[in-house]
C-alpha cells in the first residue's frame, strides 16, 4: 500500500519540483487586504513551518490551498502545473488535506467509519463491506504505528488520538500534501513529541507537510524550512538551520523582542490567598499554599496533575471535600462563582472561547458580564456606562478593536484574552487566577499579556499562574509550586529553578530530591 500517493519506501519527486507552490498571492475581503504578497512552497518529503502573528494571513493561505478561497492575484502550481482549486472537493481531489486545530470527526462513529466517511467500500449487493473497511483502516493505522482499533468509537478517544484518525483519513484519500493548523494546542508534552515524530514519519513516506504553530520550539524541531508572514506578506524564508527564535520573532513582529518577559515587581504585601488542606477525591489532595499581594505564584505540572481542578474549586465551579480558603485574612465560603467573586477571586479559564467570552457579543457586553450590577440602575442596564468601561479596557489593556461594539469572535486570540482580563478586572479582584493565559496567542501578543500581568501584580493583585509552557512559568513567577498526580511535589523559587528541576519534581524522577532547592 502507498501512503500520500507515494511508495512506502519513501521515494519522492525530484527536489527541484515543488509539490505545491503558491507565489505572489494577493487576497482582499471588501476593503481589508488579507494577503499582499504571500509565497508558500512545499516540497515532497519535507515540512514547511508557516509562522506569523494572528492576522498575518496564515488562515487565508490555508483556505486558498484548501480550496475555500481563490487568490485575487498570484500563481498556484501543483507538481509544477498551474491549477485553480475552486472548492474543498477540488483540493481533496488534488491530494491536499487540512487538519484543523479541533478534530472534525463524528464522535458516535467508529475510527474506520470516520476514515472512510462518504467512501465506504461496498459489497456486491451494494451494502457497506464492514469487514473490508475495518481491514483497510487497520492497514493505514499500522503504517502510522498507531495501536488504535478501527472499531472503537471516536468519542472515546483523546484529542491526540483523534488527530491520528484525521491523518489516517487524509492518507486514505491519497493525500500528498497535509496542512496541520495548530495541531498541538490541546496536547500534553508527550503527545506533542509523538505528533512531531509522526510528522517526520510522514515526510519519510513522501508527504509534504505545512505546519502552522505559535510554539516556536516545535517549529524549529519539526521543520525543514520556515516561512514568515507579516501583514499578508512573506517577509522571510529559508532552511531551518538559518533560523533561531530571535530571527523568527523579528520577522513576525517587525522588530527584535529581546525582552519578551518584563521585569516582575519584588515588593510583596500581606498574604492575600491562603489555601489549607484542600482536597477533592480523584482530582487533588492536601493542597496548601499562599500568595501575597503583588506576588505571582506559578502552578506547574503535567496534564492531569490537578492544576486546573484546583483553580476550578477556588472559583466555586467544583466543591472540595475538605479544606480552607482564606482571602485577605477572612475565611471564605465558596460554593459557586458568585461567592468567589464576592470574596475577591477572579478566574480566567484556559478555554476563552468556550468559557471566557460570549463570542457573538461585542467587547462592551463582554466587559460588563461579570459585574452587571455595577452598570445597572433600577434593574436597567446603562449602555453608556458599559461602553465607557469597555473604552477604558481598550485603552488600558491595549485591546486592538475598531470600537466597543466589535464582536469578540472577530478579534485575534491575544485581543480576546485581553477582553477576558478586562471583564474580570471590572470586579476589582484581590486574587487573579490565570489558567493558560497565552494559549493560542502569538508571540507579540504574548509579550503584551505578560506586561499586563506584571503590571497587575505591581498594583497589588495576588496572581496564580497556571501554564504548560515551562519558560513562561519560570519567567513570570516569583515562586513555582509543582504538582504531581494531585499532590504538591515541591516548591521552587523561580529565580533558581530550571526546566529540568521543575520536570524532575513533576515526573517524580530520581533527581527530584536533588532538584528541590531550599
Amino acid at each position: 500500500m502507498t501512503i500520500g500517493g507515494q511508495p512506502s519506501d519513501g521515494t519522492v519527486l525530484e527536489h527541484g519540483t515543488p509539490r505545491v507552490a503558491l507565489r505572489g498571492a494577493r487576497k482582499s475581503f471588501g476593503g481589508v487586504q488579507a494577503l499582499t504578497d504571500a509565497t508558500v512552497v512545499l516540497y515532497s518529503g519535507q515540512t514547511l513551518a508557516l509562522v506569523g502573528e494572528n492576522g498575518a494571513g496564515k488562515s487565508t493561505v490555508v483556505k486558498i490551498l484548501g480550496g475555500i478561497h481563490q487568490a485575487d492575484e498570484g500563481e498556484l502550481r501543483l507538481d509544477g502545473s498551474p491549477v485553480t482549486l475552486r472548492s474543498p472537493a477540488a483540493a481533496q481531489a488534488a491530494g491536499i488535506a487540512v487538519i484543523h486545530q479541533e478534530p472534525t470527526l463524528f464522535a458516535s462513529l467508529t475510527v474506520a467509519e470516520n476514515i472512510f466517511m462518504g467512501r465506504q467500500p461496498l459489497s456486491g449487493a451494494g451494502t457497506v463491506a464492514w469487514s473490508r473497511m475495518n481491514r483497510e483502516a487497520q492497514v493505514i493505522l499500522r503504517e502510522l504505528d498507531s495501536p488504535l482499533s478501527p472499531t472503537i468509537t471516536v468519542g472515546a478517544l483523546s484529542i491526540a488520538e483523534q488527530q491520528i484518525v484525521e491523518i489516517a483519513k487524509a492518507l486514505s484519500q491519497q493525500a500528498r500534501v497535509l496542512i496541520m493548523d495548530e495541531p498541538t494546542a490541546a496536547l500534553s508534552g508527550t503527545e506533542v513529541q509523538d505528533l512531531l515524530q509522526l510528522v517526520a514519519q510522514l515526510n519519510q513516506r513522501g508527504v509534504a507537510v505545512l505546519y502552522i504553530s505559535h510554539r516556536l520550539n516545535e517549529v524549529l524541531a519539526v521543520s525543514h524550512e520556515i516561512s514568515v508572514l507579516r501583514d499578508g506578506t512573506t517577509v522571510d524564508c529559508g532552511p531551518v538551520s538559518e533560523f533561531d527564535e530571535k530571527r523568527i520573532i523579528k520577522g513576525m513582529v517587525g522588530r527584535a523582542l529581546d525582552e519578551i518577559y518584563p521585569p516582575l515587581p519584588h515588593e510583596f504585601g500581606q498574604p492575600m490567598l491562603t489555601v489549607e488542606g484542600l482536597s477533592r477525591p480523584g482530582e487533588y489532595r492536601d493542597i496548601s499554599f499562599s500568595v501575597r499581594q503583588g506576588e505571582i505564584v506559578g502552578l506547574a505540572g503535567l496534564i492531569g496533575a490537578g492544576r486546573t481542578e484546583i483553580a476550578r474549586s477556588l472559583f466555586g465551579l467544583t466543591k472540595p471535600a475538605k479544606g480552607t480558603v482564606i482571602v485577605s485574612g477572612q475565611r471564605a465560603t465558596i460554593r459557586n462563582p458568585r461567592q468567589a467573586k464576592r470574596a475577591g477571586i477572579a478566574y480566567v479559564p484556559e478555554d476563552r472561547r468556550q468559557h471566557g467570552l460570549v463570542m457573538p457579543f461585542g467587547v462592551d457586553k463582554n466587559t460588563s458580564l461579570a459585574s452587571l450590577a455595577r452598570f445597572s440602575k433600577a434593574g436597567f442596564l446603562s449602555r453608556g456606562s458599559e461602553r465607557g468601561a469597555a473604552l477604558d479596557a481598550i485603552r488600558s489593556l491595549g485591546i486592538r478593536a475598531s470600537g466597543p461594539g466589535q464582536i469578540a469572535g472577530t478579534l485575534s486570540g491575544g485581543n480576546q484574552q485581553k477582553v477576558v482580563l478586562g471583564k474580570w478586572l471590572q470586579t476589582h479582584p484581590k486574587v487573579l487566577i490565570l489558567d493558560e493565559p497565552t494559549r493560542g496567542v502569538d508571540v507579540g501578543a504574548k509579550s503584551e499579556v505578560y506586561r499586563i500581568i506584571a503590571g497587575l501584580a505591581a498594583e497589588g493583585l495576588a496572581v496564580v499562574l497556571i501554564s504548560s509552557e515551562l519558560p513562561e512559568v519560570l519567567a513570570m513567577s516569583h515562586r513555582i509550586i509543582v504538582l504531581r498526580e494531585g499532590s504538591i511535589a515541591g516548591e521552587l523559587p523561580a529565580s533558581q529553578a530550571t526546566q529540568e528541576s521543575v520536570m524532575a519534581l513533576a515526573t517524580g524522577s530520581a533527581s527530584a530530591r536533588e532538584s528541590q532547592l531550599p
